[in-house]
């Protein structure tokens, strides 16, 4: 899907509204509408997450996922098992003390997010299941239990060096 055409749609409507206002008004709209570009897109982007989200919702079994590729959204739509969300050696019921979903924006370099998703191609899973597997691992040890973090306390020897 093309997000500009959209957005050049928004700039002729600008153009045409601001015309009766005179050069001068029709010249600061253009550049306060090639100020927002930036927003605007990113608004679009939003937008078709949550429209993707919604029809997820209401398709059972069925998952519509929003993907960027060079700038540009595409839709993919996935037929879905019981739990899109846990990971295959592990029972949907591990969700199950979640009160719900939650929807995050999560910015990669394109260099690791292109890592992400070729981990997650390899794996046989979206990349939200990718993320949110590594996500439980990074926050669980082994064995499921909660990882302890390493902390200073008094008495503790601290190795290493520092380079300044």
């Amino acid at each position: 899907m093309e997000l500009s055409e959209y957005i050049e749609a928004m700039h002729r409507e600008l153009a045409s509204i601001t015309r009766v206002a005179g050069e001068e008004a029709a010249r600061a709209a253009e550049m306060v509408a090639q100020a927002l570009d930036p927003s605007v897109r990113l608004t679009l982007l939003e937008v078709l997450s949550a429209a993707a989200a919604e029809i997820t919702e209401r398709l059972d079994g069925t998952v519509v996922e929003v993907r960027l590729s060079g700038g540009e959204p595409s839709f993919v739509v996935q037929a879905a098992g019981p739990d899109v969300t846990a990971e295959p050696d592990q029972p949907a019921s591990a969700e199950a003390d979640d009160a719900g979903l939650a929807r995050m924006t999560l910015r990669l370099p394109q260099s690791l997010k292109d890592r992400v998703e070729a981990a997650a191609a390899a794996d046989g899973v979206s990349v939200n299941a990718w993320l949110a597997q590594a996500a439980r691992q990074a926050l669980e040890g082994p064995g499921g239990r909660p990882q302890r973090q390493s902390r200073h306390r008094p008495g503790q020897r601290i190795t290493g060096f520092a380079v300044s």
